[in-house]
């Protein structure tokens, strides 16, 4: 029998270049601004943010694009990837050109939001765009390199942001992006084609209302309880509001005659297995990477730079593994993988648990190679099942899924895992501040940071207090690390009980697949 002829684009690869590219410039303004908070707090050298202030200048960015993923991926299938992905960059540019030159911790907030918006018109179109443009035998090795470029991005991002401070002032953090964005709005131009649904019927505006509003309430709640604590009834209202818009969502969807979602789909496991295992793992190793931060800047003491530095076993792991990952796939079948990427995960994020002060910062280094590993051999066959599922022409529609999953996954981690490290912090160490002045007290009571800060007030007295501060962040950690093991140890459940294991139709054409699992379960 013949070779069967490749379907895809001609430009396949520069185009994925392109892509990645776009997506480059996103996912590193998740982790840039991280090693600037410090800096930004400073009423003389950034803006002199409060500790809330500081907080919203991220989560005004996840908040608005985990808000209008799932919309804008449904919107670019309809209107035009490629058009979708060139507003996009221009809007995320422009966000972080306000964003440089913000003179005001407010308008650092607002402009942060704007490039959520743009983020969230990039992100899922250079997925759906994948899908496209490369035939299905090679979409897993493209799919790959584009969830290698992730990886790559969340581990740079502290590196490029502690460079830049080194030598610039802190809005260099975000003027880097526009050079980049300008470069890839050309590129884009020349280089990409155009594709949208080819039947995508009427806009269900329902649906689409439905799940903006649930997706931004849950998302604020998870935000602000990670903040002040899940113990206000407002967190809880947006929580639960939240989830019960997303359930009235659902039932809607199973009526509407055009839905924007086949909420059917979370009936074949091909779908819903990886989408399952995207959100545990991103609600673990997020919650990790945020407190491992403040370990290896405070407890270890290294510069923004060197932490950034640090990271770097991860994103090699990454660049190795993930674009190899498709071929150990068609190997040994896609539970296997996942199964073993889950439990090198599973290690890795355990092993905080054991770390404290003295531990060999090799340790430290392997513990971020293993995870790096692990997710590299867990995103890509999760990726390509769940775009699998789906027809090429919806393809925006499996992508915003991912990603909107993965988003809100990763904000509730933070706050989730935040608040652990948070309540076991103050239980700790709030009996050695009773002798302490008022005002630093409540800092150092709050998080090892505010006892850090405090310290540099109090004189002979301040070695005794970082020494209680950094015993109760690592006791904090150890329990926040072991409750991330367990939810990522809870993925691998989900992989042996429904994920299959060999590609469907050898990755073949994956939405009659689709359709045959879900004429079974009607």
């Amino acid at each position: 029998m013949p070779p069967r002829e490749n379907t895809g684009h001609p430009r396949r690869w520069a185009i994925l270049g392109v892509l990645v590219i776009s997506l480059l410039v996103v996912v590193l303004d998740n982790t840039i601004l991280n090693v600037a908070l410090r800096t930004l707090a400073d009423p003389v050298h950034g803006l002199g943010a409060s500790q809330g202030e500081l907080e919203w200048s991220i989560n005004s960015y996840t908040l608005v694009f985990a808000g209008l993923l799932f919309t804008f991926g449904v919107l670019g299938d309809r209107a035009g990837r490629k058009r979708f992905l060139m507003i996009g960059l221009v809007l995320f540019g422009l966000a972080s050109l306000l964003s440089a030159y913000a003179q005001s911790p407010a308008q650092l907030i607002a402009a942060r939001a704007l490039m959520g918006v743009g983020g969230a018109a990039i992100m899922p179109v250079t997925l759906s765009i994948i899908s496209n443009v490369f035939d299905p035998r090679e979409r897993g090795r493209a799919i790959g390199v584009w969830a290698g470029a992730v990886g790559l991005a969340v581990a740079i991002g502290p590196i490029l942001g502690g460079a830049l401070l080194e030598h610039y002032w802190w809005g260099s953090v975000f003027l880097i992006n526009v050079p980049v964005v300008a470069f890839g709005v050309v590129l884009v131009a020349l280089l990409v084609p155009e594709s949208r649904d080819p039947d995508p019927g009427r806009v269900d505006v329902g649906g689409v209302l439905l799940s903006v509003v649930g997706l931004v309430a849950l998302t604020y709640g998870i935000i602000d309880g990670g903040e002040h604590g899940f113990g206000r009834p407002l967190v809880w209202v947006a929580i639960l509001g939240g989830l019960a818009v997303l359930a009235w969502f659902v039932a809607y969807e199973r009526r509407s005659e055009h839905p924007s979602l086949d909420v059917r789909l979370f009936r074949v496991p091909r779908f819903a297995a990886p989408v399952a295992i995207v959100g545990l793992v991103f609600f673990a190793a997020m919650g990790v990477m945020f407190f491992s931060s403040f370990y290896l800047q405070l407890v270890r003491g290294f510069s923004p730079l060197e932490t950034g530095l640090l990271y770097l076993p991860f994103a090699a792991a990454q660049l190795v593994f993930a674009p190899s990952s498709a071929a150990m796939v068609r190997r040994y079948g896609g539970r296997a993988v996942a199964v073993v990427g889950l439990a090198l995960t599973v290690v890795a994020l355990g092993a905080f648990a054991f770390v404290d002060a003295a531990t060999p910062i090799w340790v430290v280094l392997v513990v971020f190679f293993l995870q790096g590993t692990g997710m590299a051999n867990i995103m890509p066959p999760a990726t390509e099942s769940i775009m699998s599922a789906l027809p090429r022409e919806k393809a925006g529609v499996g992508s915003a899924v991912s990603n909107t999953v993965r988003q809100v996954a990763g904000a509730l981690g933070v706050a989730v895992l935040g608040s652990v490290l948070s309540a076991v912090y103050r239980a700790d160490v709030d009996p050695a501040l009773r002798d302490l002045p008022v005002a630093a007290r409540e800092v150092a009571g709050e998080s090892i940071s505010g006892a850090y800060a405090a310290a540099g007030q109090l004189g002979p007295a301040a070695p005794q207090l970082i020494a209680v501060a950094d015993d109760a962040f690592l006791a904090a950690m150890h329990w926040a690390a072991g409750l991330a093991a367990a939810v990522a140890a809870l993925g691998i459940v989900v992989v042996l009980r429904w994920m299959p294991g060999r590609p469907a139709a050898r990755v073949g054409e994956p939405g009659p697949v689709a359709d045959r699992e879900l004429a079974g379960t009607a």
